[in-house]
């Protein structure tokens, strides 16, 4: 497969799968993200997902068509395109595979084109350009401002934070806060709440001023027992024993200060960000 391919690998090798292309004259982010909403509402069918970026030369498109047709072969089943190509070319050679194709472009600029009166402009690439440098400067500032005070470096910093996520080490704290930072613009610093802060179930001093910012994070204790032997194999810090002291100890903390949380068990970083955003009643900074 060419380097570029990106393939969610099969969770079961021995059963016979279909493949499913996410193809896309740009970084192919928006269709994957269609492309697996879509997929996901059939979970019980067994699906290969391939995401193809810059599709965007005869040469590519031609390498990708093999790629679907021995797909096809090795399977004995039609594969599936989802493809988000402005190129009215590149989508007529698409739909000469034998794949059932769903485009997104031929699925609603018709209609919008219909709306607005005009015709669509067809120029790739528009949404991941960089077109108004005072939004690319908002969200790279938040990144700097996540990094800059994750696991409570800088809590000086926390007065200008948009929000502050709490929890125990590795409950999934600073990857929520670089998605929020680069998805939506946000200021999200963090803290982790450590067995010296658990003496009681007050919250921490240095929190207390910024209790409206708060937002906690928890986690089954079995899930961060895992996450933690990853980390540090067979250490106290990554204990059974440990990881249920440090969870419910948080989770009373939380309950007492009336703080908001959630649980990050089974949700992925994207379902958490919004979730909480939801509920703290954030707005992004940018669109």
């Amino acid at each position: 497969m060419n380097e570029s391919l990106k393939t969610t690998p099969s969770a079961n090798p021995g059963t016979r799968k279909r493949t499913a292309f996410f193809i896309s004259d740009g970084t192919g982010l928006t269709v994957e993200g269609i492309g697996h909403s879509l997929l996901a509402q059939f979970r019980d069918q067994p699906v290969e997902q391939v995401t193809v970026p810059y599709v965007d030369s005869d040469a590519r498109v031609n390498q990708v068509l093999q790629r679907i047709e021995r797909a096809a072969e090795d399977s004995g089943l039609q594969p599936i395109i989802i493809t988000s190509i402005v190129s009215e070319k590149i989508r007529k050679q698409l739909h000469q595979s034998s794949a059932l194709m769903l485009d997104v472009f031929e699925s609603y600029l018709a209609p919008l084109a219909s709306l607005f009166g005009t015709d669509p402009v067809r120029t790739v690439g528009v949404s991941h350009g960089i077109a108004d440098d005072r939004r690319y400067s908002a969200r790279i500032d938040a990144v700097h401002f996540a990094m800059d005070n994750d696991d409570g470096r800088r809590t000086r910093e926390f007065e200008s934070a948009d929000i502050i996520l709490v929890g125990v080490s590795r409950s999934g704290k600073t990857p929520t806060c670089l998605y929020l930072a680069l998805q939506f613009g946000l200021r999200a610093a963090n803290y982790p709440i450590t067995e010296e802060d658990m003496d009681s179930t007050a919250l921490p001093k240095i929190l207390r001023p910024y209790r409206h910012k708060l937002f906690g994070l928890t986690i089954d204790p079995r899930r961060l027992m895992s996450i933690r032997q990853e980390r540090r194999a067979n250490s106290r810090y990554a204990s059974p024993e440990q990881c249920e002291f440090e969870v419910r100890q948080v989770e009373q903390i939380l309950r007492r200060a009336q703080i908001p949380y959630l649980d990050a068990t089974e949700l992925s970083v994207e379902e958490l960000a919004t979730r909480l955003m939801s509920q703290a009643g954030i707005e992004r900074r940018i669109d």
